[in-house]
């Protein structure tokens, strides 16, 4: 039960901060975007991207309190236990990476995006995946 709270309060701290981003805010942006260069034009996120990410966060943290019963949402099981398996996978893919920007097989290291990804992003994605895979094979 604690591991499905802070699995909620991460996934609500990564969906507030998108929707600081969607409302304008730009603390934090040049740690967030990947690019080749500290030079380069970062790429600027469509702000429909942006809130279809703070949803899917605020919703990952709900699929946990669901899955530990700390919460009723009128969602089947099934739904539930399929996400709660599919959030684990995508983040230890993000940890991992593509292997030129993202995840801890990077090329691209010097950056301010991939040292930010290398100390914070990558491990926080393999510590969710671990913590979601445990409440995982514990409760579901």
């Amino acid at each position: 039960m604690i591991l499905a709270i802070i699995l909620f309060v991460i996934f609500s701290i990564l969906g507030a901060f998108h929707l600081y981003w969607l409302a304008g805010g730009s603390w934090g942006m040049e740690y967030v975007i990947p690019t080749k260069d500290d030079t380069t034009q970062r790429l600027t996120p469509p702000a429909f991207a942006t809130l279809i990410v703070a949803v899917a966060l605020f919703s990952f943290g709900l699929v946990y309190l669901q899955l530990t019963e700390l919460i009723y949402l009128p969602v089947p099981d099934w739904i539930i236990n399929y996400a709660a398996w599919f959030i684990p996978s995508i983040f230890i893919l993000r940890a991992i990476g593509e292997f030129n920007y993202v995840g801890f097989f990077k090329r691209i290291r010097h950056t301010k995006f991939a040292k930010a990804d290398s100390k914070l992003f990558s491990p926080l994605c393999l510590g969710i995946g671990g913590i979601g895979i445990i409440i995982q094979l514990t409760v579901g």
